[in-house]
């Protein structure tokens, strides 16, 4: 009995091991039709287990709330930018964090792509996470709306984040060998027209389009940077309060990615020890990836 009890106890330690060990597996698949073109995913700020995602350009003014296994949890319909004349022109991505009301958390949804260079600007959709929202299948919410002009000419974007330590919004452009990081204060007020800072510039390696930028975000505590090509996946880690454009002038380590078609969409977990990566097909797998200890 007692080589038996011994047995089991390395056979348990064996399967605990593999499981802090594995960095890599499929979450899920996304189990609804409507989420076919997922561009961009962010972890809620105050449900556990759910994250914020969103289609790519040609969908209706709407995001979605699932949870890690690809269940759609909720629909959020919203009232788009007026002066459009369609819907939503081209969302491309989407991050939680602080607004205007202490203590409370905000869902940024980024319709910033511009295929073409040509939009007279970009707008930024804020929303405060309501507490009744998953007691729903489907809610009508009402953004606030942040437009805004880059002070070097129209540019196509698909990567948005929310730093919250310097309460700054991140826009990175997409197409060029140099990519371009714009920032703009995070409080604006309704309506608000803006011109973005430059504040530097990264040169990525390789070969286009597998080069170019589509998804990014910061870890909630503000600590940890993710940025991901259609290749690779780029990450940096913070150095005390230093300007996240700064740390991003160092050097990346890059992590574990799965190469998916048309994979557009990165999210780090709300713990930010590790992070997702899902497509733009329909029914795509999302996968998990641990961090690696530091």
């Amino acid at each position: 009995m007692l080589i038996v009890a011994v047995l089991l106890l390395l056979a348990a330690g064996y399967v605990f091991y593999k499981i802090k060990s594995r960095s890599k597996e499929i979450s899920g698949f996304m189990e609804s039709k409507e989420l076919n073109e997922t561009s961009g995913i962010a972890a809620s700020g105050i449900f556990n287990d759910t994250y914020y995602i969103h289609n790519d350009s040609g969908d209706t003014s709407r995001f979605f709330a699932i949870t890690p296994k690809g269940q759609l949890l909720s629909t959020f319909y919203f009232q788009q930018d007026k002066q459009m004349k369609f819907p939503q022109l081209d969302c491309e991505d989407i991050a939680v964090g602080k607004g205007p009301k202490p203590g409370k958390s905000y869902v940024y949804l980024g319709d910033i792509g511009d295929n073409f260079n040509g939009r007279p600007y970009v707008t930024v959709y804020r929303f405060e996470e309501k507490s009744a929202w998953i007691k729903k299948t489907v809610n009508h919410v009402v953004p606030s709306q942040l437009h805004l002009n880059y002070p070097d000419g129209s540019k196509d974007s698909e990567t948005l984040m929310v730093d919250p330590l310097q309460s700054l919004l991140y826009i990175i452009n997409k197409r060029t060998d140099t990519i371009r990081i714009y920032t703009t204060p995070l409080m604006f007020k309704d309506n608000e027209t803006r011109v973005l800072t430059l504040q530097g510039k990264i040169h990525i390696p390789g070969f286009k389009p597998f080069k170019y930028i589509t998804s990014g975000d910061i870890s909630k505590d503000g600590s940890r940077i993710l940025l991901k090509s259609y290749g690779k996946v780029y990450y940096w880690q913070r150095k005390g309060n230093e300007p996240v454009w700064k740390t991003m002038q160092s050097k990346p380590a890059e992590l574990p990615y799965e190469l998916q078609q048309q994979g557009e969409a990165i999210g780090f977990t709300a713990d930010g020890t590790g992070y997702f990566t899902t497509s733009e097909a329909a029914f795509a797998a999302i996968y998990y990836y641990r961090i690696p200890q530091e």
